[in-house]
């Protein structure tokens, strides 16, 4: 049975009633105190966090964090997979994605922390890790992770992106999106679908992307002239940690799991990922689309609705145009839900014939 709109918000948790406010709080609250530790100004004298860590036998907070992380996305795992694994694509996508994070997200950084190594998270890369790609971090990895990490930024993930659209990484390997995918599943309806929010997320999420880029060649040029402009070296650390704290901690941890049942499950992959940006950016000229049949669709608003990114699909459909927007993640959860199977997820070439003009769609403006 595909999940329709009957029992989309009868529960009070996915309807932004109380319950839900009261979960948005305790999960900003709990970010708050996980990147924050101790907030006298709150009355709160110690790492809440770290102490748990210690109490469960761990030595970091970041340990317990991954650790809990891990866990509620194998709980939501299961709960998307018996709510939707009648479909292929969702069964597997969220069998992989989650496989990924116990094992590159989780499993091997606490292996090499074991063996004395630095850590490393497998299924993050620049721009999304951004430190992945300062000099500090650069020069103090091993040959092999270097060459993971500087591969899959700059060479495979480009290509990749040009063949099959963010969606390889953004729903089958990053971490955000998994938790988005899993324990965020009752949540995905409540992103905004209006051209308002999509304005907003264009200018906010280029503005973030412009941002790393920016932060990124700051830091590498402070450890060129650092130590001959001891103002630069001072500016440059204040960019680095207040890029750190205020899009690494408070709008991709606070703000995008925080809003989680409030404004829907894709609030960071939304309107401030780096990464979500960069590949979209190569999404719109490459081959992935969302495949219209024409004429066929009755306007339910299923796939609007179930549109974890925002995307009003319907519009698309009832236009008879293809989805090529840069949104889109390639959840697939649009086509599961569509009661005539007017939609499909497709890697086609664009072909155009001699002649034919270039129509620009009111939905794409």
């Amino acid at each position: 049975m595909q999940a329709g709109l009957m029992n989309t918000y009868e529960h009070p948790v996915s309807n932004r009633q109380t319950v839900a406010w009261c979960l948005s709080g305790l999960l900003t609250v709990s970010y708050l105190l996980l990147y924050l530790g101790p907030i006298p100004a709150l009355g709160i004298r110690w790492d809440v966090f770290q102490a748990g860590a210690e109490a469960a036998g761990l030595k970091s907070k970041w340990t317990l964090y991954g650790l809990l992380y891990t866990l509620a996305m194998i709980a939501g795992g299961v709960y998307v997979i018996r709510r939707h694994g009648s479909s292929r694509y969702q069964l597997i996508r969220t069998s992989v994605v989650v496989l990924v994070q116990i094992v590159f997200g989780f499993t091997l950084p606490i292996v090499m922390k074991v063996f004395g190594q630095q850590e490393h998270y497998f299924s993050y890369f620049w721009p999304l890790k951004i430190e992945y790609l300062y000099p500090s971090t650069v020069l103090g990895q091993p040959f092999l992770i270097l060459a993971w990490s500087f591969l899959g930024s700059l060479v495979a993930f480009p290509i990749l992106a040009y063949f099959f659209g963010k969606r390889f990484y953004c729903s089958w390997v990053c971490g955000c999106g998994g938790l988005a995918n899993t324990a965020g599943e009752p949540f995905r309806h409540l992103s905004d679908k209006s051209p308002r929010a999509w304005k907003v997320e264009q200018v906010s999420i280029y503005s973030v992307l412009f941002l790393a880029l920016v932060t990124t060649a700051i830091v590498w040029v402070n450890w060129a002239i650092g130590r001959q402009h001891a103002d630069f070296a001072r500016f440059a650390f204040k960019v680095q940690e207040w890029y750190g704290f205020a899009i690494g901690a408070i709008f991709s941890g606070v703000i995008g799991v925080g809003f989680y049942p409030l404004m829907g499950t894709r609030v960071w992959c939304r309107f401030g990922c780096p990464m979500a940006a960069l590949l979209g950016l190569i999404q719109k000229f490459g081959r992935f689309r969302i495949t219209v049949k024409k004429d066929m669709c009755i306007s339910c608003g299923n796939c609007s609705t179930y549109c974890e990114m925002g995307i009003d699909v319907r519009a698309y459909a009832m236009a008879n145009v293809d989805v090529k927007r840069a949104a889109c993640v390639g959840c697939g959860m649009c086509a599961h839900v569509c009661p005539r199977g007017v939609l499909k997820l497709e890697n086609k070439p664009i072909r155009w014939k001699a002649g034919t003009p270039i129509r620009v769609y009111a939905v794409d403006l």
